[in-house]
């Protein structure tokens, strides 16, 4: 048996809400030996995997850490591209989430009360369309998009043979969005923990325990957030840096970054702010990025 590839990691969104010419929202992708697994779907998502040489038919499944519109946004935009540029032979998407993601993906595709189902109808039987999808390699009758979806809540979410899915709550917006974090632990014995937004907590730290690599929200200098009542529900530098160190994790990869704290000045006074609590490997992350876990 061959030796197993390292997993390579994918930053294709390493901002939020506000958008910058060079960041905006979240979206990652992790590719394991060729499976390949979606973190989040915000803004442009679809495009971005393609400027990194990925494609939407390569990816089987996506996982949601919550809805606000920076980490799901360009999912109907997936969606219809992924089904659009199939050739009716590819693995069904599955997609994971808390709520509303089965409500999201109905809202989008169902025949009668979809958003976009106007879309794929047309395409399904227009004879221009079908002629695309069968110079594509497709057959007809082209058959409607089909997805699985599913609500989640902690725990074990998905086994596959080269890798497993495990989702602990984070504190965000409760009660008026339930947040999730996952940990995916890989045959090769590699982990990768995204934390999603979330301020520090026990939950997280425990799920990112020994991990080789953890995804963090940095929204910008603690300092700066506790001073404009933002230092609660999301994390900064110090609050980021302290709880990778308590979880033991290796390299800290900080996303989510605010416009403040990526401009020179306020970066490297984080990465010194950082460094006082934080032994391991420091990445801060820009938009098509490729790592190596």
């Amino acid at each position: 048996m061959g030796a197993k590839s390292t997993p390579s990691l994918y930053i294709l969104g390493a901002g939020g809400p506000h958008p910058t010419p060079s960041r905006f929202g979240s979206a990652f992708v992790l590719d394991i030996e060729g499976e390949k697994l979606m973190f989040d779907c915000g803004p442009a998502a679809t495009h971005k995997l393609v400027k990194v040489g990925l494609f939407p038919t390569q990816i089987d499944h996506i996982f949601f850490t919550h809805h606000h519109f920076d980490h799901d946004i360009d999912y109907p935009c997936f969606l219809l591209c992924r089904w659009d540029q199939s050739i009716g032979k590819e693995n069904t998407l599955s997609v994971y989430g808390p709520p509303p993601t089965e409500r999201l993906t109905h809202g989008i595709l169902d025949e009668e009360e979809g958003v976009f189902a106007h879309d794929w109808y047309a395409r399904v039987h227009f004879p221009i369309s079908q002629n695309v999808y069968v110079n594509r390699g497709g057959t007809l009758p082209r058959k409607p998009p089909v997805v699985y979806s599913r609500d989640i809540g902690p725990g074990t979410v998905r086994t596959a043979d080269k890798w497993e899915v495990t989702a602990a709550p984070g504190i965000h917006v409760q009660p008026y969005l339930d947040s999730l974090a996952y940990r995916v632990d890989t045959a090769s014995g590699k982990s990768i923990v995204f934390t999603g937004d979330t301020e520090p907590c026990d939950s997280v730290i425990d799920l990112a325990q020994n991990a080789n690599m953890m995804l963090c929200m940095c929204g910008n200098d603690d300092a700066i957030m506790e001073a404009n009542g933002l230092n609660y529900g999301q994390t900064g530098t110090i609050s980021a840096a302290k709880m990778a160190q308590t979880a033991n994790v290796k390299t800290l990869v900080l996303i989510h970054m605010g416009h403040h704290i990526t401009q020179h000045g306020p970066l490297e006074k984080a990465l010194g702010d950082i460094r006082e609590h934080f032994t391991g490997q420091v990445i801060f992350s820009e938009e098509l990025m490729k790592l190596e876990v």
